[in-house]
């Protein structure tokens, strides 16, 4: 038996990372899969690989209207949506705020709150007739603290979905719908790859990310790298009935990145001025 057995999932920006591996996990437990992206190719060979549980709806989440259909197409198909991700995202332009553009802020922001906002409009009036739902929106660290993200744009946007999610979760948590967000921190998907320039098919191919894996190894307290099944098995929780009271919050998938110092490091520091203390 799956934790989300019968259980209808929208997941937007599913057809690389963090999204393609979240459902991949839903459907193994038990949730029928509406994955959507802009690249219909790889979104088509996901619906199959994962049978006839899953459908694939191709729809940039920067158009209202592609998002409305992407949601009604899913209830036309399954008569209900119980849980919906909002993980699509893009990395952002590296640069600081004097050389921000129009055109640039615009597009960043379109994807990355317009398109999180247009998701829970439109299955907001689904879950009220239904009195259930969860919706789990992909915030980051860089929303969390600044000097996380070496974009300006990115890092304003993902602070704006954190809140965004507690807001509409006091909206409706009186409808038994529970809105969280997800700050994964430093996570090896493909979208490093795209931030330096890579297309999809690049950043996204087997093995473009294996550097990655030894490089952020320490880029945390935890010793290890974060991947994608890390954001997955945080999704899994929030859409399952495991997290039935928990709305309104921001889950932190980070390894302790922004926690606090490395206690080694606050060891070393203290014995360092311990010794320059003896010498005085």
């Amino acid at each position: 038996m799956g934790r989300l057995d019968d259980k209808v999932a929208v997941i937007t920006g599913a057809t690389s990372g963090i999204g393609r591996r979240t459902a991949e996990l839903f459907a193994k437990e038990g949730a029928y899969v509406v994955v959507s992206g802009r690249r219909q190719v790889e979104g088509q060979a996901l619906a199959s690989s994962l049978g006839p549980q899953a459908l694939y709806v191709s729809a940039d989440v920067a158009e209202d209207e592609q998002v409305e259909n992407l949601i009604q197409t899913a209830m036309d198909k399954f008569g209900r949506i119980d849980c919906l991700f909002n993980n699509a995202g893009i990395p952002g332009k590296a640069g600081g705020v004097e050389n921000l553009e129009g055109g640039q802020i615009n597009s960043e922001l379109a994807v990355l709150i317009n398109g999180v906002l247009y998701g829970m409009k439109h299955v907001a009036p689904i879950m009220k007739r239904q009195g259930s739902g969860t919706i789990i929106n992909t915030g980051s660290i860089a929303g969390q603290r600044a000097g996380y993200g070496v974009s300006l744009v990115y890092s304003l946007a993902k602070a704006a979905v954190i809140h965004a999610s507690k807001c509409v979760a006091m909206e409706l948590a009186e409808h038994k719908i529970r809105v969280n967000s997800l700050s994964p921190g430093a996570i090896v998907t493909g979208i490093f790859g795209k931030a330096f320039g890579l297309d999809d098919a690049q950043a996204d191919a087997d093995g473009a990310t294996d550097d990655l894996l030894d490089r952020f190894n320490g880029a945390q307290p935890y010793p290890r790298a974060g991947i994608a099944e890390d954001i997955a098995r945080a999704a899994l929780f929030l859409a399952s009935e495991d997290s039935e009271f928990v709305t309104g919050t921001d889950i932190l998938v980070d390894g302790g990145m922004i926690a606090g110092r490395r206690w080694s490091e606050t060891m070393a520091r203290w014995e360092g001025l311990s010794q320059a203390l003896a010498q005085t």
